[in-house]
């Protein structure tokens, strides 16, 4: 993970200052009650926040050495099938869940019980590929991925991918398209995209964190697609856009809804995330953003927490977890990839927290 010394801290310096005065003011309060005894927290859930969830992890506990945080990166849908099933002390997603999961969690007569969705950083999800020989930065339109992704462009060399990018030479080299094998947030977000974009994909595969890929090799996680694609010429794959970047993958320019070829960067993606409508429980996505300047596939991630715990150190680590995450913790969004919440999210998503309890 980047040493703190090495990150970018205006966003931190300039939107958060005055809440972590009051934030470490009361530090004090909660940090009296794990000065005797080590309080565990385990968490399991989406891939697409891990590098964040766990570098959080790391220099949360370094402040707070009584609380030992265990974060699992195993899949939004692995990770809601825990937190449903109570096996963990929080889970983690990038996708909405079900109405029967929230249903199961609201009915419960006896702690843990109830649930706090709280958006925690925003991201995109990218198209990252290894071509040999070609170093610049390929353009693909809203057809040619969904093409691409439906086994229908087969070569680098298509015409249409060469059409879009007039000044690259394409090596005569077989595409290989990269999946998640797992159930994942990450295919939620990029299928419900090229759902919304192109009729034949959502009559033949539609949308969800599983579906039946027209084509491809599957792996698990965001970490297994990034490795493939490094060792497969000609691979392409979705990942979120920290392990692009950790893993020093080329990204494409996609074509959003104006029209535009468009850069992930932490401009594009607050562009696109500003177009998301959060309901009461602080859920929402829009899987084709308006705006010119937006990157197109952009999405909150969530921790899901339980609104009352049986045990209260417990409900008081979580709350301290997160509350760091949502302060402090922002500012290592941008140098590993996400997007710092809006403040007036991040403002909803404190008031979510205060209402956890014991």
């Amino acid at each position: 993970m980047l040493p703190v010394h090495s990150l970018n801290r205006r966003f931190f310096l300039k939107s958060l200052s005055a809440t972590v005065a009051g934030f470490a003011a009361s530090q004090a309060d909660w940090r009296q009650v794990f000065a005797q005894q080590v309080v565990n927290l385990n968490g399991a859930g989406a891939s697409f926040p891990a590098p964040i969830y766990q570098t959080w992890a790391q220099e949360f506990g370094k402040q707070n050495p009584n609380i030992q945080i265990n974060y699992q990166s195993v899949g939004s849908g692995a990770g809601r099938r825990q937190f449903v099933a109570r096996t963990v002390d929080f889970g983690a997603t990038d996708s909405i869940p079900r109405s029967e999961e929230i249903a199961q969690i609201e009915g419960e007569a006896q702690p843990p019980k109830g649930m706090v969705s709280v958006p925690m950083v925003g991201g995109a999800v990218v198209a990252a590929y290894n071509i040999p020989g070609v170093s610049s930065e390929i353009r693909l339109s809203r057809l040619a991925l969904t093409n691409i992704f439906l086994g229908k462009i087969t070569k680098w060399n298509d015409t249409l991918i060469a059409s879009l990018n007039p000044r690259v030479t394409f090596p005569d080299l077989p595409i290989t398209v990269v999946h998640r094998s797992d159930g994942s947030g990450t295919t939620e977000i990029f299928t419900s995209h090229l759902n919304a974009v192109n009729t034949e994909w959502r009559q033949r595969v539609g949308r969800g964190s599983s579906v039946n890929w027209p084509a491809g090799v599957g792996a698990r996680g965001n970490e297994g697609v990034s490795e493939q694609i490094k060792q497969i010429p000609g691979a392409i794959g979705y990942v979120e856009f920290g392990f692009a970047k950790l893993n020093n993958l080329a990204v494409a320019r996609l074509e959003n809804r104006a029209g535009k070829f468009v850069t992930p960067t932490v401009e594009s993606e607050q562009e696109g995330l500003g177009q998301i409508q959060l309901n009461e429980r602080l859920l929402g996505s829009d899987p084709d953003p308006l705006g010119e300047a937006s990157y197109p596939i952009v999405s909150y991630t969530w921790i899901l927490a339980y609104r009352t715990y049986a045990n209260a150190q417990t409900a008081q680590a979580v709350q301290a977890f997160l509350r760091y995450g949502l302060n402090e913790g922002q500012a290592f969004a941008e140098p590993l990839g996400y997007v710092p919440l809006p403040d007036a999210v991040r403002q909803r998503s404190l008031a979510a927290v205060d209402t956890i309890q014991a």
